[in-house]
């Protein structure tokens, strides 16, 4: 199994226009809403716009709510909503199936990668946003799982690519 390399780029002043987020539905105690929205906003002032966010529960949604927050303050920037087939929050809790729903309404562009649900359909989402993004912000404390995937994703096409862990 491949050991996932937990780095900050060097450089801040690397040019970057895209960032996606990854991380886990369930979040540890030391999970930071502060820290998640501060290296959120230091990568807008760098120049990102673009957000790309796989709207799955826990993480994701609170990332693309930090970006709805920011758009206040930087209207210029989008959020991306990347679905990865109709029905996603099918599973979701009621709480989060409004929150998605809500979230859904405010995004600035949104993409669903299949009709319906089958399997794999949440690593060609995962993918889609790697490929895309310059940055990443990440979640990210095991090997496995779908935010491991799209960390991993992400470093084989960007073989130097900018992972903020938080």
């Amino acid at each position: 199994m491949e050991q996932l390399t937990f780095l900050k780029s060097e450089d801040p002043k690397r040019k970057v226009s895209a960032c996606a987020f990854t991380g886990h539905r369930d979040l540890d105690a030391d999970f930071s809403e502060k820290a998640l929205r501060e290296e959120t906003e230091k990568l807008i002032l760098r120049g990102v716009t673009d957000f790309y966010n796989g709207m799955a529960m826990g993480f994701d949604l609170i990332a693309a709510e930090t970006v709805l927050k920011l758009k206040k303050k930087y209207p210029k920037i989008r959020l991306i909503a990347c679905i990865p087939c109709y029905n996603q929050e099918r599973g979701f809790t009621d709480k989060d199936k409004k929150r998605y729903v809500k979230i859904l309404k405010k995004a600035d562009e949104k993409v669903q990668l299949a009709d319906e649900y089958y399997r794999g359909c949440m690593q060609v989402r995962d993918k889609y946003m790697a490929e895309r993004a310059d940055v990443m912000i990440a979640y990210c404390k095991k090997e496995t799982g779908g935010a491991a995937y799209t960390v991993r994703s992400f470093k084989r096409v960007h073989k130097n690519g900018e992972i903020i862990f938080l």
